[in-house]
């Protein structure tokens, strides 16, 4: 068996430890490469994209792949697309690894935004929030560059690329986030609101919780939708399952000695 796992997740390095070093299974962890210095999880490593889908399907003929996992993060649209559209066409068994999402408490004050576009304008529309907290990673903060009249403090793993608004401070910090220091951090910044996107899991949930304590409006940019009909599961245990429970539709090649451990 030769597993593809796409990921950068902390799920996806949670499957490629538990995978490693089973006997008669290879596995090849597949990053973005956007991070400059990103978490590597164990085993066969590769970085940067594949050249769309035609790339993927490529890459899956070639290391004659028996099962592709998606763990990328839940707002990672165009690379599922790729993933699902790749394994239907070269025959390869999928499974998306898409952990559950964070759902609000009665206290919380959640505004669902169906976008980054539509949380953007949710912001405009309320003057009185004056501080601005954006925890959406450096993707989409130009969606807010015009808002001129707001502080912001943007907090992502490397700085944005793209415009920002004028008045912002860039945190480049990497989760996960324990509750004392979320704490300090809406203390330091008096934050009058969150904008954050759906991700679940619990490296950064903390924020959830200090923007409730402290009665805060949540802005939450919903997740993209999967393709229809295809597979899921939330928890690095099932998805583990299924590898080992499924059937390869083709065999790869046999693992030599020093595959396995």
């Amino acid at each position: 068996m030769h597993v593809l796992l796409l990921g950068g997740t902390s799920e996806a390095r949670q499957l490629a430890a538990a995978l490693n070093g089973r006997r008669g299974i290879e596995v090849t962890s597949s990053l973005a490469g956007r991070v400059a210095d990103p978490a590597l999880p164990v085993g066969q490593v590769r970085s940067g994209g594949f050249g769309g889908v035609d790339g993927l399907r490529t890459w899956l003929r070639e290391h004659e792949v028996t099962h592709l996992v998606d763990a990328t993060h839940p707002y990672a649209e165009t690379m599922t697309r790729h993933a699902v559209q790749a394994a239907a066409e070269e025959s390869v068994p999928l499974m998306v690894l898409h952990r559950a999402p964070w759902t609000p408490l009665h206290e919380d004050r959640w505004i669902d935004a169906p976008s980054m576009a539509d949380a953007a304008a949710v912001i405009a529309d309320h003057p009185e929030w004056a501080r601005v907290l954006l925890t959406i990673g450096r993707q989409g903060v130009h969606h807010f560059a015009d808002l001129d009249d707001r502080e912001f403090t943007v907090r992502c793993i490397d700085p944005p690329e793209d415009p920002m608004p004028p008045r912002t401070t860039v945190l480049a910090e990497r989760g996960p986030f324990d509750l004392d220091s979320e704490r300090e951090l809406f203390a330091r910044i008096d934050a009058d609101v969150l904008v954050t996107k759906n991700s679940g899991g619990k490296l950064t949930s903390a924020k959830l919780r200090v923007a409730r304590e402290r009665g805060l409006p949540v802005v939450m940019v919903q997740r993209p939708p999967l393709p229809d009909g295809t597979p899921f599961v939330s928890t690095v245990a099932e998805c583990e399952r299924w590898v080992l429970t499924t059937q390869p539709v083709r065999s790869a090649r046999t693992p030599s000695s020093t595959d396995e451990t």
